[in-house]
Order: C-alpha cells, then structure tokens, then sequence
C-alpha cells in the first residue's frame, strides 16, 4: 500500500468518524431548545423536574442522549434519533424498525415518566433522553429519508469546508450563527399567546409529519456537491430558529402533561 492510498483511507475515516461523531441539532440547538421550554414549564412542573433532576437544568442535560453515544451499552438506544418512512405515507403503515425509533422512543419516555412505579433513577434517565429526543424531531432530516441516512450522505460544502446538508442543519448554520444557546433563547422571537397556542396544538406524530414537509424542503434547497454560505444562511437559519423555538415550547407541553 503506497503513502497516498494510505492517506486516502485515512480521510475517509476521518471523514466517516466526525460523521458519527456528529451532534443532533448540535450542543447549542439542544440546550437553547431546552433553554426555551423553561421559560414555558407551569410551576408545578418546574418543581418536580428540579427535584428530578438533582437541580440540574434542561440545558444542561439535553445533551445526554448524544453523550451517551460513546458508551456501548447504551447502543441499542441509537436508532431512538430518528425516524425514516415513506414521504407520502402515514407513521406505521410501513413497518416500524425492530429496534425502536424517534416515535417509540419518545413514547416510552412518556410512559415510563408517568408511571408511579418506576423508580427515580428510571425516570431522571428517561427524562434527560425526552428532552433530547423532543429536540431532535424538530431538526427536519431527522425524520428524512433512510437511503441517505437523513442527508448524511448527500455531501455539499459549507463555506470552504467540507459537509453534508445534515451537519449544515444539525450545527454549521448554529454554530456560525456565532450565539450561545442562551443567547439564542433569549432572542427567540416574541409570540402571542394565539401563536404559541397554534404551536402547541397537535400530537406527536402531528409534530413528526409537520417536520416531514420541511424536510421535503431541506432536500430540494441544495444539490450534491453544492457550496452553501451566506445566501443559503440568509433563506435558512430563520427556520432553524423556528424549529428551535418550536421545539422548546413543544417540549414543555410535554412535560407539563407529565408533571402538572
């Protein structure tokens, strides 16, 4: 094997590592998520959620379900991030995943969480993988398409640096955005008590096919090999904000069902 097959290979397994590396919404979308649904937890729900939760904040443990990733014996959690399914069909007309999914996964936070007789230490870890999973079903590719592994594979450039349309969502557009999560919470936009009740309407599976449509669009906004800047920030990272704002008060509707 010559010097330049070697470097070769070793760039694709570069390239491959990061990819699997790669944070869900990135660190910063997670916790302005949850930084945003603190602001919309009823009082009793606040309460409990500290008392759970040792003190510690939403922000502070929305990353744990990507933290966890490192450690194989929660593996078998993975496929929890996402969910793939025909575009123009509904959530369990196709076979659901033998493994679980974004759904499922969510769902049996739920249950656990509301069940009397599960123990402390189920629950404060079912509640730190909730506020993870809520925020990743408002970033659109993660309820894309399976064949690209939900834009993972479709490689554009970002700027000068090499991408794919999925990291452009999950955290290059956040991230050159250049705010804290708290920052971004803060300078969420300011809604009506109409608007936030508008977003707060619906279920679940509700939420899943409304990120579906946009993931349509993310799809159709860049081709293979595209170089995306300051025009595809300019169109985009307006939806991003949205979908973190959307998140947040989305993720407090659940939590206050839960605890209230």
């Amino acid at each position: 094997m010559n010097i330049r097959t070697i470097l070769v290979s070793l760039l694709v397994f570069n390239m491959s590592f990061n990819d699997a590396l790669a944070y869900d919404w990135g660190k910063t979308g997670h916790r302005a998520t949850a930084q945003i649904a603190e602001g919309y937890l009823t009082k009793k729900a606040k309460k409990q959620i500290d008392k759970l939760l040792q003190g510690q904040g939403l922000a502070l443990v929305s990353t744990f379900a990507d933290d966890i990733k490192s450690d194989r014996d929660y593996k078998s959690y993975s496929p929890w991030h996402y969910v793939n399914f025909e575009f123009d069909k509904k959530y369990g007309e196709e076979t659901p995943s033998e493994f679980g999914d974004l759904v499922s996964g969510i769902n049996k936070c739920v249950t656990v969480l509301k069940n009397e007789f599960s123990s402390e230490e189920e629950k404060r870890f079912y509640l730190k993988m909730l506020v993870h999973f809520i925020g990743d079903l408002h970033q659109p590719l993660h309820v894309g398409r399976g064949e690209d592994k939900g834009g993972n594979d479709i490689q554009v450039r970002w700027f000068n640096d090499g991408s794919n349309l999925h990291r452009v969502w999950d955290s290059n557009m956040i991230e050159d955005f250049k705010m804290s999560y708290s920052e971004l919470a803060l300078n969420a936009e300011e809604l009506s008590k109409a608007e936030v009740e508008t977003i707060r309407n619906g279920e679940l599976l509700n939420w899943i096919y409304e990120s579906q449509v946009l993931a349509k669009k993310v799809y159709a906004s860049a081709e293979v090999g595209e170089k995306l800047g300051y025009r595809y920030m300019y169109d985009y990272f307006p939806v991003v904000r949205e979908q973190l704002q959307k998140g947040g008060i989305r993720l407090a509707k659940v939590l206050n069902e839960i605890f209230d």
